[in-house]
């Protein structure tokens, strides 16, 4: 049962991690030392140093990642500039670990199955199909590999995928139901890593049956089942493997996808929520239809670039160079 006072208690020592000033200025500093780094190996088209490349969009992404969090609470503006900058770089940080699969084939990748998957659902909110499209067909591709491990155990991701496949009528070999087991057994048989997808998705699958239901009570109760959930993991902030992360933890971008996808659909959603999960700064920020473009990152740019120019098998020398813009 959810302790309110618990959650409370939780989600004002994941605010305060935010105030502190340190955190912006140190990823900050972090994001201006790369630079001369990264310039050095451009400007000689190092190609035998460029994995550091690959391992500077982590830090771009980190940086990212502090002004997003800056911005919606030690501004208080609800900006989503960082948000989104943020997951532009996950997406570059994916697609260019590929290239590196023969070099070092043991190299440890530093993002998420779970991350990848939460940049797919907000290209979507944010209207950017083609970049949507570029995403999904990567993840289907190298599904299994290690550029693209799906051996994750947040049930709330694999929620998110299959309802995504829904809504856009696509599949993930060949399915869009129960896409957790079949997953699953595709990596055992492959012999891959697996052992970490969960077997079932609990108040999900009740989601999935009827997410697109014309009834908006049925919805309102299962979105409350959603929030309980969501609430009752954040209360354990820095303990629970899901939703006690300073990343996402009060950020219950689950359920504004479920949000997004019946207003599309034309379906009744609930027009206000009394519960603490869904007036979290970060809950109530809103999204553009379409959500414009940011400005590029020069610093992703020459990386793109470099990486363009180097590798005829990047991934994205097939989609031409109007990407985010």
């Amino acid at each position: 049962m959810l302790n309110q006072k618990k959650l409370e208690i939780a989600l004002k020592k994941y605010t305060k991690n935010f105030q502190k000033s340190s955190f912006y200025e140190d990823s900050k500093e972090q994001y201006e030392d790369i630079k001369s780094i990264l310039s050095e190996i451009i400007d000689l088209n190092d190609t035998k140093r460029d994995h550091i490349l690959l391992i500077s969009i982590g830090t771009i992404f980190t940086y990212y990642n502090s002004v997003w969090k800056e911005d919606v609470f030690s501004l208080e503006n609800k900006q989503i500039e960082g948000l989104k900058m943020m997951q532009i770089s996950l997406f570059y940080q994916c697609i260019a670990q590929d290239l590196y699969k023969i070099r070092y084939p043991r190299m440890m990748v530093i993002y998420t199955f779970k991350e990848v998957v939460a940049a797919l659902i907000h290209f979507t909110m944010y209207g950017w199909e083609k970049e949507e499209t570029i995403l999904f067909d990567f993840i289907v591709k190298h599904l299994g590999e290690n550029s693209m491990s799906a051996n994750d155990w947040n049930k709330h991701t694999w929620f998110l995928l299959e309802l995504y496949l829904q809504y856009r009528k696509k599949t993930i070999f060949e399915i869009d139901q129960h896409v957790n087991i079949s997953v699953k057994e595709k990596m055992k048989e492959s012999e891959m890593k697996y052992a970490l997808i969960p077997e079932n998705l609990d108040i999900y699958s009740g989601v999935l049956e009827s997410w697109s239901t014309p009834i908006e009570e049925e919805i309102t109760a299962l979105i409350g089942q959603m929030i309980n959930y969501h609430s009752e993991l954040a209360s354990e902030l820095g303990k629970s493997i899901e939703f006690g992360d300073y990343r996402y933890g009060f950020y219950p971008y689950e359920i504004l996808f479920l949000l997004h996808v019946r207003k599309k659909k034309g379906l009744p959603v609930p027009q206000h929520f009394e519960e603490l999960l869904m007036n979290t700064p970060e809950a109530q920020m809103v999204f553009q239809e379409p959500e414009p473009y940011p400005e590029q990152d020069p610093l992703l740019v020459q990386i793109d670039r470099f990486y363009r120019k180097n590798y005829p098998d990047y991934f994205l020398n097939q989609y031409g160079e109007e990407l985010f813009q």
